[in-house]
């Protein structure tokens, strides 16, 4: 069964929604100079409320024992729209929707010049995942990675790490504007 919502004006600008048999959907103005048709298409209908999102830093400084993957403790939220960062306890990102997230993760050396290199690397479900190539040396301001991951909505879960081979410890700087891990849903599965 087909079906036609009109809204217009009595000066005749107005716009149609009509639905058809195959599930389509068709907004079109009065005239019929424009329409657009959004296709009958399967999976969620993305909203505010299903979108998770989260960006968060490391506010205290952070040791990192040379040649060793330290977890870094993003202990402070920027936000997060669906409470699905753990800021206190295990510093991780568990996303409640499949898809598709668009991640980030940026961890500054507050230790100043030293040499050796860093990585920074996101693990999913408590292994390497993604890493940043490795820098010639720790001078640079910090080590990124960002990438794009499937996570699975329910056990799927992702962490931010530091590894650094100075010869010494080095400290992950602290900050927003140095030390932060972010994720964004960019497409459901």
């Amino acid at each position: 069964m087909a079906s036609t919502i009109s809204a217009g004006t009595t000066s005749g600008t107005a716009i149609a929604i009509a639905g058809d048999t195959t599930g389509n959907l068709a907004f079109t103005t009065q005239s019929g100079a424009y329409t657009q048709t959004v296709p009958n298409a399967t999976g969620t209908v993305m909203v505010s409320g299903n979108m998770p999102a989260f960006s968060a830093y490391n506010s205290n400084s952070q040791s990192v024992s040379n040649a060793s993957y330290t977890k870094i403790q993003f202990n402070t939220k920027e936000f997060d729209t669906n409470s699905c960062y753990d800021n206190t306890t295990n510093y991780r990102f568990t996303p409640t929707v499949a898809g598709y997230y668009q991640v980030n993760l940026a961890i500054g050396n507050g230790s100043g010049n030293a040499t050796g290199y860093t990585l920074a690397l996101i693990y999913k479900n408590g292994s390497a995942f993604k890493t940043n190539l490795s820098q010639p040396s720790v001078n640079g301001p910090s080590s990124m990675v960002s990438a794009i991951i499937q996570m699975n909505g329910s056990t799927d879960y992702l962490e931010g790490y530091w590894y650094q081979n100075s010869g010494g410890a080095l400290n992950a700087a602290s900050g927003q504007q140095y030390t932060v891990f972010s994720a964004a849903i960019i497409r459901n599965s």
